[in-house]
């Protein structure tokens, strides 16, 4: 036997020598365990918090069944398209260009990664699927090949589809690892209770090698790629149940129920708690300005200071003018006629519905602050400013906020639910929202904007302007009718 077919034997029986020979690396501890258990696992499905290292392992796994067995065929897919070529693809390539061998040996393309002697038959492959396909299209993404060795991986498993996944499975039912070999490798984070990945770490569990990978500061096993001291300021500042630190600290799934930012017992909670003026006097006044988008919603105003929540007023089928002149009645007399003026206003600009009562506003000597929900969070936890202020108002309720008892709210505010986007939480669409109730979640977005950034408490000092005259009977009128203000009483 040849020394060349010796080392491919030594390298086929051992992946982490093949490793260590031709990438010149050490793998990390959890490193070691995945690549341990190829020769005899035929599922390897690695579940991991934000930065280990793993597509870095899977194309050390590609790379292994390309140069240790002979005529492979492997298909590579991800969640995206995007996913699959700026992450696994390219990582192949990086990994490449570390090895003379790899680079004289094999020729990498961005759809294909082949053996020069073999072309045809000796491969990796990128796939994906159109985002518009159907299960059937899904399934065409693995489906169909036939050798006596084949590797499937996919990458970000969390959020592939079922189909896709039942196509690999079957590419492992002749395969029994003496002259046929296939395996099938998963990765992603933990951030869905369901799919893929989530079936092979809890009720299919028993036919998966499955790895973990975490950043505990106190797990000997840790990633090493992810700093100790960014992983214990998340869990000092966030909590060891927060979500987010379960999820991209220590990778693990976050509980079945989670994705409701509140609970019926959270609200009821924050409905009976009792809250003194003295306990808020020292706070800022905010109002949150939700305009209505279409002539079935609502236009609402929330009314927060500190831990105290207002009842919510709103309208229906105001114009600018309107609006503009029922917020800045508020904004003068913040909880009733000798309330004192608020601090902050902040207004819903989403796609400029927002925009007339803004312009308003400000011909009449006030400065509201447009949101734009779809805009930059200033936490990087969060996808979007929507989430972020949604989140902050549960963080708020769940620590002895007090909201008023506005049994449309409740519904609203248990209504939402999250999911995560790569390693930030998103909130769930509000038409998906409005789906649910028959309505859009005025109320709720309303008294969210009042967290959307922080107030001082400011000099309260009177400026007379055209707000002043007329906006008390805007007031009155609304405050009259239950807090909900009709043109035509």
């Amino acid at each position: 036997m040849s020394t060349a077919a010796q080392t491919i034997r030594a390298w086929r029986a051992d992946p982490v020598k093949f490793v260590r020979d031709v990438f010149k690396v050490e793998p990390d501890a959890w490193q070691l365990d995945a690549l341990s258990a190829l020769p005899t696992n035929p599922r390897l499905a690695m579940k991991a918090c934000k930065g280990p290292g793993k597509t870095a392992t899977l194309a050390w796994i590609v790379w292994w069944v390309l140069v240790c067995f002979m005529h492979p065929k492997i298909a590579c897919t991800s969640i995206t398209e995007d996913n699959l070529r700026d992450g696994l693809w390219t990582e192949l390539a990086k990994w490449q260009n570390k090895s003379e061998f790899l680079k004289t040996t094999f020729t990498w393309t961005k759809t294909r990664l082949y053996c020069n002697d073999h072309p045809e038959t000796w491969w990796a492959s990128a796939r994906t699927w159109a985002k518009s396909a159907d299960a059937n299209k899904q399934a065409d993404t693995l489906a169909g090949l036939h050798a006596d060795v084949l590797l499937f991986v996919v990458d970000e498993a969390g959020g592939v589809p079922d189909a896709v996944m039942a196509a690999a499975e079957a590419g492992l039912a002749n395969a029994d690892h003496k002259t046929t070999f296939a395996w099938l490798v998963i990765a992603g984070n933990p951030t869905a209770t369901e799919g893929p990945l989530y079936r092979a770490c809890t009720n299919e569990r028993a036919l998966w090698m499955v790895i973990e990978i975490t950043s505990d500061p106190d797990d000997p096993k840790r990633t090493p790629r992810v700093s100790v001291e960014w992983a214990r300021q998340q869990i000092e500042k966030y909590g060891r149940d927060n979500p987010w630190v379960l999820v991209n600290v220590f990778g693990k799934f976050p509980p079945s129920s989670i994705n409701a930012l509140l609970g019926a017992d959270d609200v009821t909670a924050a409905v009976k708690r009792s809250i003194s003026p003295e306990e808020i006097a020292s706070y800022a006044k905010v109002l949150g300005v939700d305009v209505a988008r279409y002539g079935l919603d609502s236009s609402v105003i929330a009314r927060r200071q500190g831990r105290f929540a207002h009842p919510l007023l709103q309208v229906r089928n105001y114009d600018s003018i309107q609006g503009a002149g029922w917020v800045a009645s508020l904004w003068r007399n913040f909880d009733g006629q000798s309330g004192g003026e608020a601090d902050g206003c902040f207004v819903d600009d989403t796609g400029g519905w927002g925009a007339g009562w803004i312009d308003q506003l400000r011909v009449l000597n006030r400065s509201p602050i447009g949101v734009a929900f779809a805009g930059k969070p200033d936490d990087a936890r969060y996808f979007n400013k929507r989430t972020e202020m949604h989140f902050r108002l549960a963080e708020w309720v769940k620590s002895g906020g007090k909201l008023p008892d506005d049994p449309e709210l409740h519904a609203e505010l248990t209504a939402m639910t999250y999911v995560f986007k790569g390693d930030k939480m998103l909130l769930e669409d509000k038409d998906m929202i409005r789906e649910k109730l028959g309505r859009s979640p005025d109320k709720a977005d309303a008294l969210a904007l009042t967290f959307a950034y922080e107030v001082a408490p400011l000099a309260r000092t009177r400026n007379p302007s055209y707000a002043d005259m007329v906006g008390d009977s805007y007031l009155t009128q609304a405050e009259q009718n239950g807090g909900v203000y009709n043109p035509l009483v």
